[in-house]
């Protein structure tokens, strides 16, 4: 099952390989499913900075909504919109402890949204440790999805540690992704 970069959600068309396999394991009740994620280095890096860049956007517009009295939900369940991305993404910029261009008075310069998603992206750490939770996030999300159908005993998935970051290469498949193998 192939993913977005930097992204370990089941993409659309990878539930219906998540329900294939449930028919499959609850057909046959002897069989047992290793569940393996895989990253693909550069590809996967930028997609986490990306990833990351939106949670601190996010994360501005979560703090206006709390200090406005709304409840607080998941970072990643905000929704912010086309017109106030500039805004929070100013507001994230500035908390960033990165030293930032300043004018001829010494005060922070304001930049355009390109340059300060390209600042912001230039300092966020993606690394090995990273890109391994993503990996791993991915066989749970796999996992979590097989045992919702309810129709697959917990007993029966396995998530492998690979014995690398990347899987073998494969024609047309991408190395972000995760692999199943039946026993």
């Amino acid at each position: 099952m192939e993913f977005e970069p930097g992204l370990a959600t089941i993409p659309p068309d990878g539930q219906k390989k998540v329900d294939a396999l449930v028919t499959a394991l609850s057909e046959k009740p002897s069989l047992k499913l290793e569940i393996a994620g895989y990253v693909s280095p550069d590809a996967d890096r930028e997609g986490l900075k990306n990833y990351f860049l939106q949670r601190k956007v996010k994360a501005q517009k979560l703090n206006d909504l709390v200090k406005k009295g709304s409840a607080a939900v998941p970072v990643d369940g905000v929704v912010v919109a086309r017109e106030e991305y500039e805004k929070y993404l100013t507001l994230a910029y500035r908390a960033e402890p990165f030293p930032k261009p300043r004018n001829f008075i010494g005060m922070v310069k304001s930049l355009p949204v390109p340059e300060m998603e390209k600042l912001m992206l230039t300092n966020i750490e993606a690394g090995d440790g990273e890109l391994r939770q993503l990996a791993s996030q991915r066989a749970n999300a796999v996992k979590d999805a097989l045992l919702q159908a309810g129709k697959v005993e917990p007993e029966r998935l396995f998530i492998v540690e690979p014995k690398g970051l990347t899987p073998e290469k494969k024609d047309k498949v991408k190395d972000s992704r995760v692999e199943f193998k039946i026993a």
